[in-house]
């Protein structure tokens, strides 16, 4: 059984206003678009906190309550940073607009079974601001064809269980047959939980992907996640893009 299911459209950089009223001034461009890309997560005392990057915290004064249903999950978001107190994080800000995107854990590595659950079919890595480690996260742009006809997209990231570099993973794909029609991105993190722990040091995370001209890697700076206000580490299904 297919597990992960994504339509693939054009990316939008324009989140979805869960704070409307913040748009008022059609005018400003610089609102229209994400200056970051965060993790949202929630305290233990169920303080809404954003992650940065590994080491920075961001205080959403103006986040009454979870966007997203208690559940962390990477996001876009365009914010202002302000001279509020902000406690234990390291900044507080304004959050103009905050929208999810499809955020998910890793998959089981299944061996040769890998093709016939997860796919074979070939996508391109985007080198964008937004593919990054961070924050025990690998979020990816990535582009392939499709259709535009409602089929399923399927994407997930394994272990490649190499003996040499516990830190190489790979990216999969499934269109389903959707393999005609015009290129389109997406955007999707995947939560780096199953790798071993890099105990503070920074190494080298491989990614290894079938592109439309053959295999290809790109290589990140990963460190295991830092210790930071502690949070509930619940994956989410929400994305820029449209699901189902």
């Amino acid at each position: 059984m297919k597990t992960t299911k994504l339509f693939l459209t054009t990316l939008i950089l324009i989140g979805i206003l869960v704070l409307p009223s913040c748009l008022d001034d059609d005018d400003d461009i610089n609102l229209m678009y994400p200056n970051a890309l965060v993790t949202v997560r929630e305290a233990v005392d169920e303080t809404v906190f954003l992650q940065l990057d590994d080491n920075t915290t961001l205080l959403p004064i103006n986040l009454t309550s979870h966007p997203f249903n208690s559940k962390e999950v990477r996001a876009l978001v365009n914010y202002n940073e302000l001279d509020d107190p902000s406690g234990v994080y390291d900044m507080a800000v304004h959050v103009n607009w905050i929208d999810s995107i499809r955020t998910k854990p890793m998959a089981p590595n299944l061996g040769d079974q890998n093709d016939e659950r997860y796919g074979s079919d070939p996508v391109e890595i985007i080198n964008d601001w937004v593919t990054i480690a961070e924050d025990g996260y690998l979020t990816l742009r990535f582009r392939t064809i499709w259709g535009g006809s409602g089929t399923t997209h399927f994407v997930n990231l394994i272990s490649t269980e190499n003996p040499d570099n516990p830190y190489e993973v790979e990216f999969r794909h499934d269109a389903d047959g959707d393999v005609s029609g015009r290129m389109g991105d997406g955007l999707v993190a995947f939560k780096l939980d199953d790798l071993p722990n890099t105990n503070g040091e920074t190494v080298k995370l491989k990614l290894v992907w079938k592109s439309f001209n053959g295999n290809k890697s790109a290589e990140f700076d990963y460190r295991t996640r830092s210790a930071t206000p502690a949070s509930n580490a619940v994956a989410a299904e929400r994305s820029v893009i449209p699901i189902k």
